[in-house]
């Protein structure tokens, strides 16, 4: 008979009827007052009717029966974040997953209570396991309103200038991936990595966790794989300028200079204004041995963006080739201090090291000058490459990614074969 009672409750609850459900609950506990489910059932259609403390009184009444009963403590810390008792409803909840700790909704219980007690870093964690177990799962919806919560608690990043090699912030996504970035550059590559894995797997069409990934990466030297990810998250928006930035710079550190500049100009043409483009556009009439071209993308960057210090940093680069001492070291104490200025250490120390040799006479020009093999071959390829032996590197190591497992020679042999067939040597 209580059994028939209990079942009736269900299919109220189910349906709505919290006041039948408590009636039916009522005699079927009137029938078994040792009977632990049906306090805990009778305790979440109070609380459903909106009767708190009754609600409160029946889920201890269950723990009290069976203190093992996960519903009840997960039903309690309910009632007690309703009531405002976070300090309570938080070690319920932790009561909870003690008992079972794959219940998806009690992570998500406790991410709500750590916001609510200020607990950042712990919302953070319960909201990402959560969302873990709703995308084995299979719940998107729930694992998404996670995922929402996990990019509402993320901090606002450290701005970041972008500069050779470092990484600069995305500026047109949510915070939630700037944070990303910011880690990149911190050199947390492993967990941010496996962060944008399980953003994609919740979201396959993401188009900012593609871009996000395929800056790692380049930070991680896969740049196939960093290509393919551009690729796709410009199929998802092709109207990504920081998306068409980023594979041209990618491109470019390929060889693939007439790719790169198209893609430059692809983002000048959705973000005139973005002055880290013109910055990308001048390394690569810089390192095509286009000065003057270069020089006029940097002081376009400068103009747009007094602040760009990566701007200065290559134009100091290229004043140094063009042995214009004094303009280089200008530029390198400008990028220096503005380096200092947005607390971006990796390249203020880089930048300082590069002003020291430069004011120590031991410029970078001459830097490469004396790493350079003297052999024939060698000397060959330099001549060829108009003495900028970083453009023979590059080359090299392109040639690499065609050819793998040859010799260096047979490498610099090829190039210089190539090279010399194009030009009708």
């Amino acid at each position: 008979m209580t059994q028939e009672w209990f079942d009736r409750a269900t299919e109220c609850i189910r349906a709505g009827d919290y006041v039948g459900a408590i009636a039916a609950l009522t005699t079927a506990i009137d029938n078994n007052p040792s009977f632990a489910l049906a306090f805990d059932r009778r305790g979440r259609a109070y609380f459903e009717a909106g009767r708190l403390h009754d609600a409160i009184s029946d889920y201890t009444r269950a723990l009290e029966l069976d203190k093992t009963l996960r519903s009840a403590w997960y039903g309690r810390a309910l009632v007690r974040l309703a009531l405002k008792n976070f300090p309570g409803a938080l070690a319920d909840v932790d009561r909870a997953l003690e008992l079972d700790e794959s219940h998806a909704a009690t992570y998500q219980l406790r991410g709500t209570i750590c916001r609510k007690l200020a607990d950042r870093q712990g919302a953070i964690e319960s909201f990402k396991r959560a969302a873990q177990l709703y995308l084995e799962a299979k719940d998107k919806e729930n694992c998404q309103r996670c995922l929402d919560r996990l990019r509402e608690l993320q901090p606002p990043p450290t701005p970041q200038p972008e500069a050779t090699p470092s990484l600069a912030p995305i500026p047109s996504v949510g915070d939630y991936y700037k944070t990303l970035l910011d880690r990149v550059q911190k050199g947390d590559t492993r967990e941010v990595l496996k962060d944008l894995n399980w953003a994609l797997q919740a979201d396959k069409n993401d188009d900012r966790a593609y871009c996000c990934r395929g800056i790692l990466y380049v930070k991680l030297g896969k740049t196939q794989q960093a290509l393919q990810d551009f690729n796709r998250a410009l199929q998802l928006n092709p109207n990504d300028a920081f998306a068409y930035r980023n594979r041209g710079k990618t491109r470019f550190q390929l060889g693939d200079r007439a790719g790169a500049m198209a893609d430059f100009d692809r983002a000048l043409a959705l973000d005139p204004n973005d002055a880290l483009v013109y910055v990308a556009r001048g390394n690569s009439f810089r390192d095509a041995g286009d000065y003057p071209r270069a020089l006029e993308e940097y002081g376009r960057a400068i103009e747009l963006d007094a602040d760009a210090a990566p701007a200065y940093l290559n134009r100091a680069m290229a004043y140094t080739r063009l042995e214009e001492t004094r303009k280089a070291i200008e530029d390198y104490q400008t990028a220096a201090s503005k380096f200092c200025e947005q607390e971006d250490w990796d390249n203020y120390h880089d930048t300082l090291k590069k002003l020291n040799q430069l004011q120590g006479g031991v410029s970078e020009a001459a830097s490469k000058k004396a790493e350079i093999p003297q052999d024939h071959l060698r000397q060959r390829l330099l001549m060829l490459v108009g003495g900028q032996w970083e453009i023979a590197e590059r080359l090299i190591a392109q040639a690499k990614l065609f050819y793998p497992n040859r010799s260096e020679d047979w490498y610099i042999e090829k190039i210089v074969y190539d090279i010399e067939r194009e030009r009708g040597f």
